[in-house]
């Protein structure tokens, strides 16, 4: 995906934000900060961008995003459950209106048979929506994590554009 490209999907995202007046926060576990880093690209994100949590370890997932230490002992960090803990967590800690999370397995190590190198998990929480979808990538880390901050990004707008099925 060429730069102009993605740029161009984080200033629609920031568009619509601000067209609703909503305010976003993130949860990002296998994108490291990626996904803050491609919405702050875009000038003026600080009208609608509230901040992101870099959550790698189980402890901050549970003590600063909440994330029950139940959920991930039964279904592990990488599961549709502490995805959408994530994201409830990021929206409550830091009051947004809109939260999305991310969490996965970047490689090239890390992957077990029943959770591969390449599965992402990607939530969205809202007021009156909640959404987590599953991806497995086929690409290297840098690959893997860019296609999971598209992945979020192109959740956010489909939620934002009222496209969420």
């Amino acid at each position: 995906m060429s730069k102009d490209t993605a740029l161009a999907l984080e200033e629609k995202v920031g568009r619509l934000l601000v067209q609703r007046g909503l305010t976003l926060a993130l949860a990002e576990s296998c994108t490291g900060g990626l996904i803050g880093h491609r919405i702050t690209d875009v000038p003026g994100s600080s009208d609608y961008f509230i901040g992101s949590v870099v959550a790698y370890a189980y402890q901050v997932k549970e003590r600063v995003l909440g994330v029950r230490h139940e959920t991930l002992c039964e279904h592990g960090a990488v599961s549709e459950q502490v995805a959408l803990e994530m994201a409830r967590g990021a929206g409550r800690l830091l009051a947004s209106d809109v939260a999305l999370a991310v969490t996965g397995v970047a490689g090239p190590g890390g992957g077990t048979p029943e959770k591969p190198v390449g599965l992402v998990y990607v939530a969205l929480s809202a007021h009156d929506a909640e959404r987590c979808q599953q991806h497995v990538w086929p690409f290297d880390r840098a690959g893997n994590k860019a296609a999971s901050a598209d992945a979020a990004l192109t959740l956010l707008l489909e939620y934002l554009e009222g496209r969420l099925q």
